[in-house]
């Protein structure tokens, strides 16, 4: 017979959980004695393409909440949303929650609410986010039941964009001190609050077609949060990177280290990109009110956020 824990359990469709976030999603759910997470991907757990309709109507079959961390070419990700509340409308789950992106507000600057309408210029990564969202709230229009939410550059043990890179760069000395270059503000979403607000976010009451932003606290600049996240991991002294270095990097090495990447698997070829330039210089402070409102968001403070780091004895090995 099962065990009533088992029975108890509300299944939820973890897609994407091969990622970064979905992996730890996926762990969280699984401590959690309320939820039993099915690990969907292409690599493991559940083996599932998620731009295949067929298979995502069957393996919606029966779930309570579906979790869509989906990441990937363009194509790919507006693909597996329309597939998904394509889906979602003939085996509708109780909720879906969508992760999305601060990439969506563009080039906006300030203090940046939920109703804050995209700015240009957006990134292309930005216009996938937008349209995915777009399908999304079709889907809600339609009687749906989901939800949006918007973190910022997910920090944190193992986060190949925010963490492993930074620290990459840093310590090869290619960034540092920006000058007036990182005098943006630093919106660092730490994981730990990510994957509890998504948890959060299941079966949060009246929060139906809502769109939520998650980040941390504070308003440090991305300077301040580079020296100190250079000091923490020994890339010292800090290196002033002129504007004419980061223009160098951006404009002429950024696509040469591209197309070497693509032949040749090294660290070295990392790009910084003038879409990441961009960011270091944007001036935007993500609020986060209507989060700690409906899904009590934990905002980790920068200093622990690299404590954690640091602590993490494999990363710090992987990068030694």
């Amino acid at each position: 017979m099962p065990d009533t824990l088992e029975i108890s359990q509300q299944p939820v469709l973890v897609l994407g959980a091969s990622g970064f976030i979905g992996s730890r999603v996926v762990a969280a759910l699984s401590a959690d004695p309320r939820y039993r997470p099915i690990a969907a991907s292409r690599h493991s757990g559940l083996t599932l393409d998620a731009t295949d309709a067929g298979a995502v109507r069957e393996a919606m079959n029966g779930v309570a909440f579906v979790i869509n961390c989906i990441a990937g070419s363009s194509g790919a990700m507006v693909k597996s949303t329309q597939v998904l509340c394509d889906a979602a409308r003939s085996v509708p789950p109780r909720r879906i929650v969508h992760l999305s992106s601060m990439a969506v507000y563009g080039s906006a600057t300030g203090t940046v609410r939920e109703d804050q309408p995209p700015v240009m210029p957006i990134s292309g990564y930005g216009q996938v986010k937008i349209q995915c969202e777009e399908i999304i709230r079709k889907y809600v229009e339609d009687g749906g039941d989901a939800v949006i939410l918007r973190p910022t550059c997910v920090f944190g043990p193992g986060s190949p964009q925010w963490t492993t890179r930074l620290v990459r760069l840093l310590r090869a000395g290619r960034i540092g001190d920006l000058g007036v270059a990182g005098d943006g503000c630093c919106n660092l979403a730490f994981i730990t609050d990510v994957v509890s607000a998504i948890v959060s976010a299941l079966d949060a009451p009246g929060i139906r077609g809502q769109a939520f932003n998650l980040s941390s606290a504070g308003d440090l600049s991305w300077n301040e949060f580079l020296i100190a996240l250079g000091k923490q991991i020994g890339a010292t002294p800090i290196r002033r990177i002129s504007s004419r270095q980061l223009r160098m990097e951006t404009r002429l090495l950024a696509p040469l280290r591209r197309v070497a990447a693509m032949a040749v698997r090294s660290h070295a070829t990392e790009a910084i990109t003038p879409s990441l330039a961009a960011l270091w210089r944007q001036d935007i402070r993500i609020d986060c009110a209507a989060a700690r409102s409906a899904l009590a968001l934990h905002q980790t403070p920068a200093a622990d956020m690299i404590t954690a780091v640091t602590r993490d004895d494999r990363l710090m090995k992987e990068l030694a």
